[in-house]
Formats: structure tokens, C-alpha cells, sequence
């Protein structure tokens, strides 16, 4: 057991009990350590540093919230995102002082016991434990056999385990918006958690993978205010994704001068020019990849040379090749490309707002919108 640390609340014996402040001083973290992720907490909440101490100081008293982690259609990319972080993280050992009583990945429980384990957390935390999803499972209208855990449906298990949850978190674009299995044809009838669950909160972080510290961000804010972040239309956070990655972006200034890079090798690419008409979906993608970045903050796609696919956003597969310059969702055959140097500088305020407005009301239909069409919205 480590010393007794004067800054820190008391030691308590039993972990179970043991409160978040104690856990990250058993591990090692620093007073100064943990204020300044409390400062960087407060910050991606969109409040003032002033509330950081407010912060830490419900953070040091928060019991650990018991988490039941459900898996169904995925690819584990969400799992592994959280866990092969670059280094160990105040974060990190957030979700290590989490109770995270079930998860088909990483614990160690299998058959039987992981069954057991599921529903005992269920039973001694009736009413407050997190129900966390990663993957969309096959909808009411679908074959439930697509996709079974120890015998029960995808569906089954999640209305059973979300039947006294608090809340519901969709970590990954698969469970919230339904992702790749979702894609067209869709043969497994797959359906976003939202499409299932209409009596509880959903909190969507979507990403293919998404973020580990939007995961941890959510975490934190639950556990220092005991409540869910504001939401944006698609039941996202706003503080990570209340911006597009256009607004964040690095390159944007050349988007605005109409200076692109035509291929990945030529003098624009090299200089850093905006990425747009090697398809870039920045405009009409929502989250915070160009300010955490990844890896501890080391690059991010666009900072690697590649375009952002829109990964966090709905249909997103299906919503025309990855490396065309569209804004918007393409039509059947693909000939009409908009592309941002056609509309000059004065797109480069306003394609954004009208590229996410037209590529709604295009989704379903994938309906092709010229270059004329959009100026006709600026």
C-alpha cells in the first residue's frame, strides 16, 4: 500500500468503496497531475478554469460507477482506441477506478461466469450503473440470430441490461448511427442503439473509432456533476463536437485562398494545402480530431496527409468514395463533383454550414447537388 499522502483524501481498505481521488493517488498521480487534467476537463466542457477546483474536488469524492460494456456488431476499434492510449493518463485511470463489471474483450470471466457477472451488476446497482455500446445490432425486424451472446440476441440483452441503467452511452459510429453494418444492403437489418432504446438518455460518440478522451470526457463529467453533457442534434456532446473539422482545421486558411493539393504528391501536398478536392469531408464533419489529435496528441489524419472521411457522422459509408471531392452525399452515378476552388473564397465561410444542410436533406436519396445549387445557399 503506498504512504499515506496528506494532499489526498485517507486511504479506505476495500477498493470497492475506494473513491476516485484515493484510486489515483494509490496510482501514483500527483496533486499538481490531477489539477491539471481537472483544468483540461473544464476546458472541454466549454467552463472556466475557475471551476477546475469544483471539479476536483467532486472528482476526489466520486464513488466508482459501476459500467456494464455491451459488444455486438463491431470490429473491436472502439475497445482498442481506449485501451492502446500512448501513455498511461489520468483518464486511463479514470476508467481503471470505474467498476467495469462487464466486457466482452477484457474480462476475464467467460460463459456462465461473464453471464453472472452481467446480471449481478445489474441487480446491486439497479438504477445507477452506465450501460456502455459499441456496435449496432440486428433490428425488430431482422433475423436475431445475425447476432447472439451466450445464446441471447444482440436486442434481447440490450433492453434487458438498460431496463435500470442511468444512462446509455454509443461509443463508436457502428452503435451510434449504425455504421458499417448498417452500409448498404445492409443484409443484417442493423440498427443504431438509439433506434432501440426511446426510455433513457443516449449519449452518442461516434468516430471510427472515436476519440478515447471524448469516452473519458463523458465519464468525467458524469462523474463530477452526476449528470449527462448538453447534446447536440444527434445526441453528441456539443463540448467535442460543437465544431466541424473544417472550423479546426490547420489548413483551412489555404481552403479560404482556394489553394489544394490535386494529389497526394504534388506541390500543394507538400506545402500543406487544403486536402478538399482529394475529398476531404471536413465541412460537414462535427468532432474534435484536430485539436486532441491522437497518440498523445502527436498528428491526426490531416496532419498525416490523408482527408478526413467524415467518420463521426451518420451513413458516412455510404456516402460516396472516400476520396472524391464532394460536400455533400453523392448522386447514383457520381458525375457531378463540387469543388471548392469553383466557388472561391467566399464557400470557404459558409460551405460548411451549407454542405450539412444539404447533405441532410440529400441522405436518404443521395441526391447530387451541383456547384450552382450550393452557391444558391451561400
Amino acid at each position: 500500500m503506498a504512504p499515506s499522502n496528506p494532499q489526498w483524501p485517507n486511504p479506505r481498505p476495500a477498493a470497492a468503496h475506494r473513491t476516485l481521488g484515493e484510486s489515483l493517488r494509490r496510482n501514483g498521480v500527483s496533486r499538481r497531475g490531477f489539477l491539471k487534467f481537472c483544468a483540461a476537463t473544464a476546458s472541454m466542457m466549454a467552463l472556466p478554469p475557475s471551476m477546475a477546483p469544483a471539479i476536483a474536488q467532486a472528482l476526489e469524492r466520486a464513488r466508482r460507477p459501476s459500467v456494464i460494456w455491451l459488444s455486438f456488431q463491431e470490429c473491436t476499434g472502439c475497445t482498442e482506441s481506449l485501451t492502446r492510449s500512448f501513455s498511461p493518463t489520468v483518464e486511463n485511470l479514470i476508467l481503471d477506478t470505474i467498476s467495469l463489471d462487464y466486457h466482452h474483450t477484457l474480462q476475464a470471466a467467460a460463459g456462465e461466469a461473464a453471464e453472472h457477472a452481467r446480471e449481478t451488476a445489474m441487480r446491486e446497482n439497479a438504477g445507477e450503473y452506465l450501460v456502455v455500446v459499441d456496435g449496432s445490432l440486428p433490428g425488430l425486424g431482422a433475423n436475431p440470430g445475425y447476432s447472439t451472446i451466450a445464446g441471447i440476441s444482440n436486442y434481447d440483452m440490450l433492453m434487458d441490461t438498460v431496463a435500470d441503467a442511468a444512462a446509455v452511452i454509443a461509443v463508436g459510429t457502428c452503435a451510434a448511427f449504425g455504421g458499417l453494418p448498417k452500409a448498404d444492403p445492409n443484409p443484417s437489418g442493423a440498427v443504431a442503439v438509439q433506434d432501440l432504446v426511446k426510455d433513457k438518455p443516449v449519449i452518442n460518440v461516434s468516430g471510427c473509432p472515436p476519440l478515447p478522451m471524448v469516452i473519458t470526457g463523458v465519464l468525467a463529467q458524469y462523474l463530477t456533476f452526476g449528470k449527462l453533457p448538453e447534446l447536440d442534434e444527434y445526441n453528441r456532446p456539443l463540448a467535442f463536437f460543437g465544431q466541424s473539422i473544417h472550423d479546426r482545421c490547420y489548413r483551412r486558411p489555404f481552403y479560404d485562398k482556394g489553394l489544394f493539393a490535386e494529389t497526394f504528391d504534388d506541390e500543394g501536398a507538400t506545402k500543406g494545402w487544403c486536402l478538399y478536392r482529394l475529398g476531404c469531408k471536413g465541412p460537414m464533419t462535427y468532432n474534435a480530431c484536430a485539436t486532441m489529435k491522437w497518440n498523445g496528441g502527436t498528428s491526426w489524419p490531416v496532419e498525416a496527409g490523408a482527408p478526413c472521411l467524415g467518420c463521426s457522422e451518420p451513413d458516412f459509408w455510404d456516402a460516396g468514395g472516400f476520396y472524391d471531392a464532394l460536400s455533400v452525399p453523392p448522386g447514383n452515378t457520381g458525375d457531378t463533383l463540387m469543388m471548392a476552388g469553383v466557388v472561391g473564397a467566399a464557400a470557404g465561410i459558409g460551405a460548411g454550414l451549407a454542405g450539412r444542410k444539404l447533405a441532410k436533406s440529400a441522405g436518404s436519396d443521395h441526391k447530387t447537388v451541383t456547384v450552382d445549387e450550393l452557391e444558391q445557399k451561400l
